[in-house]
């Protein structure tokens, strides 16, 4: 089949020409005057349908048809392809560009730390904020809880948590346990790291714990404030093993929670390095095993002193100004805390003013110490109004020193109380000063519980006896001694000690559970 068409070009005519497809101008449509370019008949039947379109070029117009649809199509692809450049659709920056804008940021960050005081150098590889003021608003609430530059410097890594997902839930936590917000600071110094922890996984499961040995809800948050550390440690590591050691030389199960609750630390203590060679050398001392468990039991604190320390050179120190070895466990289970203060600088301040004032020689300050170890830590006003005292009542220099070398407690006692005993002792007994200078242990006895009673008995009966039979010995004894024919010599010059013994009576009472702290200045 043949094709034939020519094209021809006719005479401008003035017919207005509409484009049958929208047109695609560059500047803006406007209705023009247009040459057509006509095509012979037989074109259309033999190629298709003709595709006529016009547009206007500054300024310009020309119409033009189109033999096929599909390259119509193909230009107009074309000059869209060229009005729209691919990078306009979607762009992302690279890799490299969005890790050097980390280290930019970081960069501030650690500049802005540094002009606060504050040194980054344990900051490398923790995640820290992008921005400097997020690390403002983290270092605010620092401020806020009392720490201080120095405390952040201490820990820096405490910049690594975040004020909404770490510290407020955190502390919300301790203060609904109970701790007490005036706490916070201190809490925070010992223990930084509890605000990386975790409520449920970390904390909750710890005071879980702490209730299963019987430390009570109330005291909780005590134990937490004098121990925060304890809330990082493993459950069934030190705190089980330590716990169990106890109970295995003879603490109570039932004082286990007073005793934990008065001194958490034995929580973090290390069976074989700490506690077990501490009761192995009291035991060394002469001290039985169930006897050291009372003293845990009633000051658990005992436990903290420095075996190499402290506890051995005291030890040294009491055999040095002339303190019998055989009386160094009654000196220990009389006042414990002797062999956990600075023990060397007491003796030779206590034997110094001892001697000033009563002139007492070395060798009697070993006994002074051996029957009243407090004695250590007696104030030295205290001292020196007694001895005042009792010059004043009419007792020679060298009957002062007797007394204090036999009863020493006469240095430590109430002195409105020695004064009434004193005046009943010399207006109703009406007895020899030399009777108070043999038992002076008599201002230790109370005046209306037993002194009185007694005295009015024996008057009544018409015995003579020594102030020493009359006291030194329980009501039951001293009703038997009602019964004797003669009073024998041997009960005369008895005196009050120390009885082992009776540190390892079982315990009767209940309320040592109870937490409460135990007051150290009673001899102040």
């Amino acid at each position: 089949m043949k094709i034939r068409s020519c094209v021809g070009i006719t005479k401008p005519s003035l017919l207005l020409v509409h484009s049958e497809l929208p047109a695609l101008t560059f500047h803006k449509t406007k209705l023009t005057w247009t040459s057509t370019l006509r095509f012979p008949s037989n074109y259309e039947r033999t190629s298709g349908s003709v595709t006529r379109f016009h547009c206007s070029v500054a300024g310009r117009t020309g119409a033009s048809t189109s033999v096929s649809s599909s390259s119509s199509k193909s230009n107009t692809v074309h000059l869209s392809r060229k009005q729209v450049k691919p990078s306009s659709l979607y762009s992302r920056p690279s890799l490299s560009n969005m890790k050097k804008e980390r280290i930019a940021n970081r960069a501030k960050v650690y500049e802005f730390l540094r002009v606060l005081g504050i040194i980054p150098d344990e900051l490398d590889g923790l995640e820290l904020p992008v921005t400097v003021e997020v690390m403002q608003e983290r270092i605010d609430f620092l401020h806020k809880l009392g720490l201080t530059i120095e405390d952040i410097n201490n820990y820096p890594l405490v910049l690594g948590c975040s004020v909404k997902k770490n510290m407020i839930p955190v502390l919300d936590y301790l203060g609904k346990l109970g701790v007490r917000k005036s706490t916070f600071t201190e809490f925070l110094r010992r223990y930084p790291q509890v605000l990386h922890a975790s409520v449920v996984v970390d904390l909750a499961p710890v005071v879980k714990y702490l209730q299963g040995l019987d430390i009570k809800p109330n005291d909780i948050p005590r134990v937490l404030e004098k121990y925060p550390e304890v809330l990082g440690f493993k459950l069934e590591g030190t705190m089980s093993t330590s716990v169990a050691y106890l109970v295995g030389i003879g603490v109570s199960r039932r004082e286990v929670g007073g005793v934990l609750t008065k001194y958490p630390e034995i929580l973090g203590m290390r069976v074989g390095r700490v506690i077990k060679p501490f009761v192995e050398y009291l035991e060394g001392l002469g001290i039985p095993r169930l006897a050291i468990a009372r003293l845990i039991e009633k000051r658990p604190h005992i436990l903290g002193f420095g075996l190499e320390e402290r506890v051995k050179p005291n030890v040294a120190s009491l055999l040095e100004f002339n303190v019998r070895k055989a009386s160094l466990p009654s000196i220990v289970a009389q006042y414990p805390e002797i062999i956990g203060i600075d023990l060397k600088l007491k003796l030779l301040g206590q034997r110094s003013l001892i001697q000033s004032i009563i002139d007492l020689e070395p060798e009697d300050f070993g006994t002074v110490v051996e029957k009243m170890p407090q004695i250590v830590s007696l104030s030295n006003t205290s001292m020196v109004k007694h001895a005042d005292f009792l010059k004043g009542c009419g007792f020679s220099l060298q009957q002062v020193r007797s007394m204090v070398v036999e009863c020493p407690q006469i240095l430590a006692l109430n002195l409105d109380i020695m004064k009434l005993s004193f005046d009943y002792f010399q207006m109703e007994m009406q007895r020899p000063l030399d009777d108070l200078v043999a038992f002076p242990a008599f201002f230790t006895y109370g005046l209306e519980s037993t002194i009185k009673p007694r005295d009015k008995i024996v008057a009544k009966k018409g015995f003579k006896c020594s102030l020493s039979w009359l006291l030194n010995c329980s009501d039951e004894k001293f009703k038997e001694r009602l019964n004797y024919d003669t009073i024998e010599m041997e009960e005369m010059e008895t005196m009050p000690s120390f009885d082992m013994n009776s540190l390892m009576e079982p315990r009767s009472d209940e309320s040592d559970s109870d937490y409460e702290e135990d007051g150290d200045d009673e001899y102040a």
